[in-house]
């Protein structure tokens, strides 16, 4: 008997599990490509972030979809922290969409809906029919497994200590906190969860009492996949997967310690009788009430996940932020997180040739050493974008943006050979270094006005990367120039010095080498101007 009971449960629940996910699936083809665009473009307000957590999930039918998504855009660098509290807030009161659907006596409509979206597969031809099909099937399939659920647990109505197990849960609320997150851990999913709750409410065999701790008990479950997707990610990755945990956390206790007596006194008042409608509402008013109470404490939820996950100076140097392959579904998304990574590696680039040339100035062997290190993250960078882009490359991108993914790996080449150079100066600063070579005050004074050119030459260039702006693309081609003729008018002078034994010839070759270097590194600050020159025009 409960063998056979095991069985039509888990053929329930599979079949509303499908159909949620079928009716999720088209609403969000029928939506269109951009409403992932709509969470990173609509939440510089953190009050319009909760209303685009709440539009998004309640599309998608999934809150744990939709936070993935969230950390996706903080891995990026698409969305801060403040936004993204925002968003998972609003996530929190949409997914109760799915709840309020189930818990209305919708049984006799649901074949209805699956016969008139078979219907139009069958006739209709197109991407739209096929959308709005899918979520009528969906729709049905989903009402066709609730019904399911709920024949299955009818004989459980006879077993007095089933009963007695699940009115346990009203009396210690523990134990239903524990119960409700286990089943939505297993399951990956609160609506399925609710589902389950409403089913066997719609039975008789679970009083509200007993549901509420268990309702409070699938917030928190919902995290873990948040929490999942967040391994290998960002810093502010796995923060915004604890912002997400940590509001749930604080929703649940609140609740179950506080406000469980006025939750249950409202949803009575609401509907007397309906159980199914009465845990419905009781979700749907916590996830509300819960956004109410914690937004004002939004910033306090985000210093809190910055203390639970701290950033270490040696984490942010060399480390790729903002590619998230989760992005690649959205490439114009994916398209604006390679630019910033790009501009990460060009401002490590830029760091190391300062650093470097600094270490050979003053002969600092810690700078040098420094520099060695940091080009070996230069070029793990190199490797990481890279890749991301081929994978961009090979998704349907515009014409205009292939122009631009062409470029950026051009430019990812021209950030590599800077870095490169700059381990070029450092073990001319190194050899330096060993053997104690002098330099002359003129000499120095040289190189420091060159090298300021040169690093001004590539700041512009991310400058022009950063902005799109083609007077600043247009500077750095003019630096080039300038950087041309101070080159050789370094190299004259240093050649004149060294035919009148004014300094020693080991150290004039070691300073022609450091320049020629510092030149080369102007022109590849010109080659990436140019690559912004080319995608704009």
């Amino acid at each position: 008997m409960y063998f056979t009971i095991f069985l039509e449960v888990v053929a329930g629940l599979g079949l509303f599990l499908y159909g949620m996910n079928l009716m999720g699936s088209g609403l969000q083809r029928a939506a269109g490509e951009k409403l992932k665009s709509i969470i990173g473009l609509l939440t510089k307000n953190r009050f319009i972030a909760v209303f685009v957590g709440i539009f998004v999930t309640a599309i998608i039918q999934s809150s744990s979809a939709t936070t993935v998504m969230v950390v996706g855009f903080v891995n990026a660098g698409i969305m801060q922290l403040s936004q993204a509290i925002g968003v998972i807030m609003g996530a929190n009161v949409g997914t109760t969409v799915t709840a309020q659907l189930v818990s209305f006596n919708l049984e006799k409509v649901a074949p209805v809906a699956v016969g008139i979206g078979i219907i139009m597969q069958i006739l209709k031809k197109g991407t739209k029919s096929k959308n709005y099909a899918d979520i009528l099937i969906g729709f049905g399939i989903l009402f066709v497994g609730m019904v399911y659920m709920k024949d299955a647990v009818k004989p459980l109505r006879e077993i007095a200590a089933f009963k007695d197990m699940l009115v346990n849960f009203g009396t210690n609320p523990f134990l239903g906190v524990l119960m409700g997150f286990g089943l939505t851990l297993l399951l990956q999913s609160s609506s399925a969860s609710i589902g389950i709750l409403i089913a066997l409410a719609a039975e008789g065999l679970l009083p509200l009492s007993a549901a509420l701790p268990i309702l409070y008990g699938d917030n928190i479950g919902t995290c873990t996949t948040a929490l999942i997707s967040s391994i290998g990610a960002s810093k502010n990755a796995q923060r915004a997967a604890v912002m997400h945990l940590t509001f749930n956390v604080i929703g649940t206790l609140i609740f179950a310690l506080i406000l469980n007596a006025p939750i249950v006194y409202i949803v009575t008042q609401l509907d007397p009788v309906d159980v199914t409608r009465q845990v419905a509402n009781a979700h749907t008013l916590f996830n509300i009430i819960n956004v109410i109470i914690q937004f004002p404490l939004a910033n306090f939820i985000v210093k809190f996940s910055q203390i639970v996950i701290p950033v270490k100076d040696e984490d942010i140097v060399g480390m790729v932020t903002h590619l998230d392959k989760r992005m690649l579904e959205t490439p114009s998304i994916a398209l604006e997180s390679a630019f910033k990574e790009c501009i990460n590696m060009g401002i490590l680039a830029k760091t190391n040739v300062q650093r470097a040339v600094e270490g050979f100035i003053e002969k600092d062997s810690q700078k040098v050493e420094d520099v060695f290190k940091y080009e070996k993250d230069i070029n793990k960078m190199e490797r990481e974008i890279i890749d991301y882009l081929i994978h961009l490359s090979n998704t349907e991108i515009s014409l205009e943006d292939r122009v631009v993914v062409d470029g950026l790996f051009n430019t990812v080449n021209d950030l590599e050979r800077i870095g490169d150079h700059a381990e070029n100066i450092a073990e001319l600063a190194q050899n330096s270094i060993e053997n104690n070579l002098p330099y002359s005050t003129e000499s120095k004074e040289e190189l420091i006005n060159m090298v300021d050119k040169v690093l001004y030459a590539v700041e512009s260039s991310l400058d022009a990367m950063r902005t799109g702006d083609l007077e600043i693309a247009q500077r750095v081609r003019e630096l080039e120039e300038k950087v041309d003729i101070m080159e050789k008018a370094c190299r004259a002078g240093h050649i004149y010095r060294l035919n009148n034994n004014m300094c020693n010839p080991e150290s004039g070759i070691m300073f022609l080498d450091v320049i020629s270097n510092l030149e080369r590194i102007s022109d590849h600050a010109t080659n990436i101007a140019d690559s912004v020159v080319n995608s704009i025009v």
